[in-house]
C-alpha cells in the first residue's frame, strides 16, 4: 500500500445479479469482495456509522490499526461495492424489500448477543458487558462524541473482568492504558495446565493456560470464581461477593468437569468497574431473522447447509452468526465459501 503497488482492480463485465450483504465485519467484506470479483452487483449493508464490523469497533487500535480495514474498504469502493451504513435491516429496511429488490441475500450479522451475569446487582453503575466498553473506545478514538454521563471509563478505578478469553484481555489492555488503579480477571473455570494433557494430542488444538500481550502488561488472574452477587450504594457499584469453586474429573461422555462451590471460601472486593466478557450466545433473533423466519440451530446460530443457504430461498450466511463465536480468520473463510455458494446458486440459472 505504501509503495503504491495495490491499486483497484474492478471486474470487467457485470452480471447484473444484485447481492445484498447484511454486515460489515471480515465474513461480510470477504464474501462481498469475492462476489464483487465475480461481476456481479454487491451492496453491503451495516447498522454501524463505521464499516467493519468487529475488525473496527470491537478490535482495540492497539492491537489492529483501523487503518488497516480503512485502506481495504476504500480500495473495495473503488472496485464497485457500494456500502450503506446507519442502517439497520430489520428495523430501517425490511427484509422484504430486501428480498424483492435482491436476488441474493447474505446474513454476516455476527453473534452479537453476550452471555450476561444473571445475579442481584446486575443493574448497578459501573457494571457492563464487555463489547459495550470496548466499542465506546474505539469510537471515541474515531472522532464519536459521548457526554459525561455516557462515557465508561476505567480511569483510576478499581476494575475486574469476568471471563478469561479474547475480549477480556482486550478489557484487560483497555484499562490499563485508561490508567486503572487496578485491573484484575476472573474466570470460572480451572486454570488450563502448562502442557497438553493425554488427552488432548495433537492435531488437536491444545488446551493450555496462555498469557495475552494484555495480561503481560499487568492484571491479577484467578481461576475457579464464581461471583454470587454485586452491592453497592445509591445504586452505585462498590463490591463484588464471590466464592471459590472445586473441580471434580472430567466426565468421559461430555468432557465437562462438575464445579462445586467450597465451603467457607466466600470473599468480596472492593470494585467501581465490572466488565463482562463471558463470551456471546449467537445473533440477535428480533427484527431481520424472525421477520425472515429462518430456522435456528440448537445453539440459537442460523443453520445453513453446505451451501452456506438457510432455511429461506436465495438467503445465505456465514461466519459468527452461522457458525458461533470464533475467530476472524475462520469469518473470512465463512465468507470466501458463502461468495462461492452465493455465486454457483445465482449463475445455475444462466448455464440452464
Amino acid at each position: 500500500y505504501e509503495e503504491g503497488w495495490i491499486k483497484p482492480n474492478p471486474p470487467k463485465q457485470r452480471t447484473e445479479k444484485t447481492i445484498a450483504i447484511v454486515g460489515s465485519g471480515p465474513a461480510g467484506l470477504a464474501c462481498a469482495d469475492q462476489l464483487n470479483k465475480a461481476g456481479h452487483i454487491v451492496t453491503v449493508y451495516e447498522k454501524n456509522e463505521y464499516l467493519g464490523g468487529l475488525l473496527t469497533l470491537g478490535i482495540p487500535n492497539f492491537k489492529m490499526d483501523k487503518k488497516i480495514v480503512e485502506r481495504r474498504i476504500k480500495l473495495m469502493k473503488q472496485e464497485g461495492i457500494k456500502f450503506k451504513t446507519g442502517v439497520n435491516v430489520g428495523v430501517d429496511v425490511s427484509a422484504k424489500e430486501l428480498q424483492e429488490k435482491f436476488d441474493a441475500i447474505v446474513l454476516c450479522g455476527g453473534a452479537e448477543s453476550p452471555r450476561d451475569l444473571p445475579v442481584e446487582g446486575r443493574d448497578l453503575k459501573g457494571t457492563y458487558v464487555a463489547m459495550d466498553f470496548l466499542t465506546q473506545q474505539t469510537k471515541k478514538y474515531l472522532g464519536t462524541k459521548f457526554s459525561d454521563a455516557e462515557i465508561i471509563s476505567a480511569k483510576g478505578k478499581k476494575v475486574i473482568v469476568l471471563g478469561g478469553g479474547d475480549t477480556g484481555s482486550d478489557c484487560i489492555g483497555t484499562s490499563n492504558r485508561q490508567g486503572a488503579s487496578s485491573v484484575k480477571q476472573y474466570e470460572l473455570l480451572a486454570c488450563s495446565p502448562k502442557e497438553r494433557d493425554l488427552d488432548n494430542p495433537w492435531p488437536q488444538w491444545a488446551f493450555i493456560e496462555r498469557t495475552s500481550t494484555s495480561q503481560e502488561e499487568g492484571v491479577g488472574r484467578d481461576y475457579g470464581i464464581m461471583t454470587k452477587k454485586l452491592t453497592g450504594e445509591n445504586g452505585v457499584l462498590q463490591k463484588l461477593h464471590a466464592v471459590r469453586l472445586e473441580f471434580g474429573p472430567k466426565d468421559p461422555k461430555t468432557g465437562r468437569r462438575e464445579m462445586k462451590e467450597i465451603e467457607g471460601s466466600e470473599f468480596e472486593e472492593d470494585v467501581d468497574l465490572v466488565l463482562l466478557a463471558m463470551g456471546f450466545l449467537g445473533p440477535r433473533k428480533e427484527g431481520l431473522l424472525e421477520e425472515l423466519g429462518v430456522d435456528l440451530t440448537e445453539r440459537g446460530n442460523v443453520k445453513a447447509g453446505d451451501n452456506k443457504m438457510t432455511s429461506v430461498d436465495g438467503v445465505f450466511t456465514a461466519g459468527d452468526m452461522t457458525r458461533g463465536q470464533s475467530l476472524v480468520v475462520w469469518a473470512i473463510a465463512e465468507g470466501r465459501k458463502a461468495a462461492e455458494c452465493v455465486n454457483n446458486y445465482l449463475m445455475a440459472e444462466v448455464f440452464t
